[in-house]
């Protein structure tokens, strides 16, 4: 075939169809676009409430918004800009930017990261649907408790937002998930790690962090919800409870999200220097090693927040010490960055002027950050507005500057045109000095003692510094239609881009513009870690169909697998078709949601049900071809197809699946343990019967231990041995002298239990339906992979579950 029919048959294979077709569509670009679209819909709702705060505070003793409204208002800015724009933002910019830029035609789970869009997307309109039948959240963005439980927040209004806010994360995860195994196992061939781009590597760091920080938020959104529909007391101090628990959950999720949200736009960053300096950037592994440096001390920050809640000096200096440690690697890029522009003949175009604007503001934010790490400085500033300065300063300079010249960056590749440099240069300057104009006063009024979370002020207090504030915020809304109105007619106007229009070096550059669905009619080989610079008949060598795979045969959405470090060719991927499936699942897990939120148990129930026959259907459905068209796949790629651990992307699937839910389950072991520290009888003496515990135990190694084995029967006796330990672990729970609604550690030790007997049932599940597919599909390529993912459920069960067990019974019996 010549280049044309070629890239007929191509467009053939990854067309989702018109009209309400579109919504089936699972692969990255139409997934990257909406959630980046939909990110900044949530960004321009939450910067008009931002706007009526400023209105409120421009002038003192001002009845503009009620104490009422602007508690509101407050709450659901910090929310919409934390959780519904930055780091969906930068997750759906990872989904459409990774796999053009790594040599991929697609996401390693395309269906998956569509079902993190929908429950994106539905998570956060349940959370804005408070706000029309009034019932909005009330309780700030952080939810601290008591204030967010049901004594002191009647109403829905909080459960709105933990509800809402839950099915965002699980949105957030399922996209973490993808990242990870996509640069792990989808890069071109010869993409090593140490030539892999900077933007990936950030990106890599970032999937883990969300992996394993995220699902403290979840444990402590279900934990309140469960205190506010069951009068379970984990937060109460009065029955056992602690609210600073509630603070531990959020801030050991809440400051990797600092990092979270800076690591993206600071590979962007990398990424964009590098192309206007002329030059690879300077000090590469230097800043892979930052980047991993910061994923890994951010974690150990989180009670750098807690500075003035009680916390011991001695464990306030661990802390601050961490949170000194990790402007290290911050310098680190800074240094880096400069250097590079140093030593390179830097072009200035809009891009890099919102990348000067980021290195001024973000070294101010930094700067500002150690000085709140010296425990008696934060001590002074915590409660007030300069520590609002210093957080706008670290996530609005050092992201939303990054995000713009990035959009200004890469939209040819969207549209095939530029935007205009006239008006892009407006849009930084108005964005650059209403930013300085809104949150600089603000450290001036911080300074002179003006606390955070007032709506008003009495007169002759603060008076100037408001009204530049409020002024500044105007110039910023400006700054903002500025770059509607270049984007809209960039889209239609704007002058055609050609090919590589920056002279860039990374992958996504070497295809026409705009980048076809498919990114590249043929996979390309990388022989270094500046491919377009170093090879220049690369791109022409793609595009004329003389790589890999140029033929999508049989109709079929292929990719590779490539091996983790050194990218070696292992494996055919069939990717799937467009499917509704991921739309399905999502509607009827925020149904379930919905139903929560109204109390209707049995709804809830009925519904979590549907939504494990819509997954299981989902899973049925596999994209691998049978086994007589896989055996000719094979023939004429000389690939076997994706068919078995360790190459299969499944089976990465499932362990960065196990890494996420072993991050919540430890939060809860910390969360008993830390509630049994308040308690004056820990450990309990109310424990459960050993007989129901052993049983259960022995069952669970019995599930265990059959898993392994590849036979159908085996997996149909894991299955059940699985369910006998759900049930023996619920009659355990029952039989226990536990009073959840009295004691808080009742409640934690009953939780506990809880989470063993949901796991069980689900490794039950997976067995049951491994033997399913071993009888009805035998053959098939996935066979081996849903027996190991079986297998890899059931060791983590096993772990999980001996210490649940241990902790509810011997570890009460062994210190009592």
């Amino acid at each position: 075939m010549n280049r044309e029919q070629l890239e007929r048959e191509q467009e053939r294979a990854w067309s989702t169809g018109p009209g309400w077709r579109a919504l089936s569509a699972v692969n990255q670009k139409p997934m990257g676009r909406r959630y980046m679209l939909t990110a900044f819909v949530f960004f321009l709702a939450g910067g008009l409430l931002a706007l009526l705060m400023r209105i409120q505070l421009a002038v003192p003793q001002n009845d503009f918004l009620g104490h009422q409204a602007y508690n509101e208002m407050f709450t659901m800015h910090g929310t919409t800009m934390l959780f519904l724009f930055a780091v969906p933002m930068l997750e759906g910019a990872a989904i459409y930017l990774l796999p053009p830029m790594i040599g991929a035609r697609d996401m390693a789970f395309p269906r998956l990261g569509a079902f993190g869009y929908w429950c994106y997307l539905l998570g956060g309109l349940l959370l804005y649907c408070s706000l029309f039948v009034g019932m909005m959240p009330d309780a700030g963005w952080t939810m601290y408790t008591p204030l967010s439980n049901s004594r002191f927040s009647p109403g829905s209004g909080v459960d709105f937002w933990l509800i809402g806010i839950t099915l965002v994360e699980i949105g957030s995860i399922t996209a973490a998930a993808e990242i990870a195994v996509t640069i792990l196992r989808c890069r071109a061939p010869g993409m090593s790690l140490d030539r892999m781009p900077l933007f990936a590597w950030y990106m890599l760091v970032v999937a883990f962090m969300i992996l394993f920080g995220f699902p403290p938020l979840i444990l402590g959104d279900l934990l309140l919800e469960i205190e506010r529909a069951f009068d379970w007391p984990f937060f109460d101090p009065e029955r056992g409870g602690d609210p600073l628990l509630w603070q531990h959950l959020f801030w050991l999720f809440g400051h990797p999200e600092v990092y979270i949200i800076f690591l993206p736009a600071a590979g962007m960053v990398s990424t964009m220097i590098a192309t206007f300096s002329r030059r690879p950037i300077a000090g590469y592994p230097w800043l892979v090693a930052a980047a991993v440096g910061t994923g890994f001390v951010s974690f150990g920050l989180w009670a750098h927040h807690m500075f003035t809640t009680g916390i011991p000096l001695m464990s306030l200096s661990f802390f601050s010490a961490a949170s000194m440690t990790v402007a290290i690697f911050a310098g680190i890029q800074v240094f880096a960055w400069i250097a590079t522009l140093w030593l390179g003949r830097p072009v200035l175009t809009t891009p890099l002027l919102f990348v000067a604007g980021f290195l001024f503001l973000f070294v101010i934010g930094g700067l500002t950050g150690v000085m709140l790490a010296v425990i008696p400085f934060d001590w002074q500033a915590h409660s007030s507005y300069f520590l609002v300065s210093h957080f706008h300063y670290v996530l609005f300079g050092g992201m939303v500057f990054p995000l713009f010249g990035a959009i200004y960056y890469w939209f040819p590749t969207a549209t095939g045109k530029l935007m205009s440099e006239r008006l892009g240069r407006w849009n930084f300057w108005l964005m650059f000095a209403g930013f300085n104009l809104t949150f600089l006063p603000m450290k001036v009024a911080g300074m002179m003692g003006m606390p955070r979370r007032i709506y008003t002020y009495p007169r002759g207090m603060w008076e100037w510094e408001n009204f530049a504030a409020t002024t500044g915020a105007f110039l910023m809304a400006v700054s903002i239609l500025v770059f509607i109105a270049n984007f809209v007619l960039g889209m239609r106007n704007g002058r055609p881009a050609g090919l590589n229009p920056w002279n860039a070096a990374t992958l996504e550059w070497a295809t026409p513009q705009p980048v076809p669905t498919y990114n590249f009619l043929s996979l390309p080989v990388i022989e270094s870690r500046d491919p377009l610079w170093r090879d220049g008949e690369l791109a022409t060598a793609i595009n004329d169909g003389r790589g890999l795979l140029a033929h999508p045969w049989f109709g079929l959405r292929l990719g590779v697998l490539t091996t983790p470090v050194s990218a070696q060719l292992r494996r055919l991927l069939v990717l799937p078709q467009s499917d509704f499936a991921p739309l399905v699942a999502a509607l009827v897990l925020a149904a379930a949601c919905v139903a929560a939120l109204l109390k209707h148990w049995s709804l809830t129930a009925l519904a979590l049900a549907a939504f494990l026959l819509v997954m299981l259907n989902w899973f049925w459905r596999q994209p691998h071809p049978a086994p007589g068209r896989a055996h000719e796949l094979r023939q004429r790629t000389g690939l076997e197809v994706n068919d078995g651990p360790p190459e299969a992307a499944g089976w990465w699937g499932m362990w960065t699946a196990i890494g996420g839910l072993g991050a919540m389950y430890a939060s809860l072991v910390f969360a008993y343990f830390y509630l049994g520290m308040q308690a004056e009888d820990f450990p309990q003496q109310g424990a459960p019967p050993a007989l129901p515990l052993l049983l259960a135990a022995a069952t669970l190694a019995l599930a265990a231990g059959l898993a392994h084995s590849r036979r159908a029967m085996s997996q149909l006796a894991a299955g059940i041995a699985g369910l006998a330990s759900m049930g023996f672990t619920l009659q355990a729970a029952f039989a226990a002298d536990f009073s959840p609604t009295e004691t808080a550690l009742d409640a934690a030790s009953l939780t506990l239990l809880g989470s063993h007997a949901l796991q069980a049932f689900v490794a039950a599940i997976i067995s049951l339906f491994a033997f399913a597919w071993q009888r009805f599909k035998p053959g098939y390529a996935p066979e081996r992979t849903i027996v190991a993912n079986a297998r890899a459920f059931w060791q983590y069960t096993l772990i999980t579950g001996l210490i649940s067990l241990c902790i509810n019974h011997f570890w009460p019996s062994l210190l009592s």
